[in-house]
């Protein structure tokens, strides 16, 4: 990674590539650390959380409705996985700083000072991302899909662990979505990419999400459209961003 000297200039010392894994294994160590406080914690109130996740399954009105466990180790494992969900969350503004931290040294210095802007956007767009999935994805999928039960009189008991592995899989994977435009400001900054990058790309984009949405949400058409609608309007707002942020550095045609 090339060092930076002054503003605007950046020096030709070049970083060796171990010096590249030295610093890589350093933010990786200070990410764990990070993340295992935030474990420790988390897990102290794993069953308040637990009670927060399971809400939009209970909200659910049909007959028989369960959650069940099948293993010895089920709920021991539920208890870490939950824990875990939850220190990536809490964790994520020292992820993002880390990261940051990360490719800062091969940046301009006039880059450099949107450092706090990245952490702070980056955190509310995750964490924003998570209660959207959590608030509008989950519940509606949920609903529409156990409705499906009372058809057929079935009375459905689901796995406690499958039903935490699509949780925490929608929610991480969704607020992970919802960093695009937070990193199509920063590229664009760079250099690295512009708005029309992103809309030739387009195309493939809505293929990518739709391919997403499927992978993600259980196989009915309403929980993909529900995923796929705002994952479409964040690319669509990462190209705006992307624009707005090479006008501002007088680079757009």
């Amino acid at each position: 990674m090339t060092s930076l000297q002054g503003d605007g200039q950046m020096a030709d010392v070049q970083m060796p590539f171990t010096a590249h894994l030295a610093e890589l294994r350093n933010r990786l160590i200070k990410c764990v650390v990070a993340v295992g406080i935030a474990f420790i914690a988390c897990f102290s109130f794993v069953e308040d959380i637990f009670a927060i996740l399971a809400a939009p399954l209970r909200a659910v009105e049909v007959p028989g409705l369960t959650l069940i466990g099948t293993a010895v180790t089920e709920a021991f494992f539920t208890k870490m996985k939950i824990a875990f969900i939850a220190a990536v969350t809490v964790a994520s503004p020292v992820l993002l700083w880390q990261a940051w931290q990360f490719i800062a040294p091969g940046l301009y210095e006039h880059e450099k000072r949107y450092s706090r802007s990245f952490v702070c956007v980056g955190s509310i767009f995750f964490i924003g991302g998570a209660l959207f999935c959590y608030g509008i994805v989950i519940r509606h999928s949920l609903a529409f899909l156990l409705h499906r039960y009372t058809v057929i009189n079935v009375q459905p008991m689901l796995q406690v662990g499958d039903y935490l592995s699509l949780v925490s899989r929608l929610v991480l994977a969704i607020g992970v979505m919802f960093e695009l435009p937070v990193l199509a400001f920063f590229l664009a900054r760079v250099g690295l990419i512009d708005h029309r990058f992103l809309i030739r790309h387009s195309r493939y984009a809505v293929v990518a999400i739709a391919l997403f949405a499927a992978i993600l949400t259980p196989p009915d058409l309403i929980s993909q459209v529900l995923l796929m609608v705002p994952l479409a309007l964040i690319y669509a707002l990462s190209i705006g961003v992307a624009y707005v942020a090479r006008l501002r550095m007088g680079k757009t045609e």
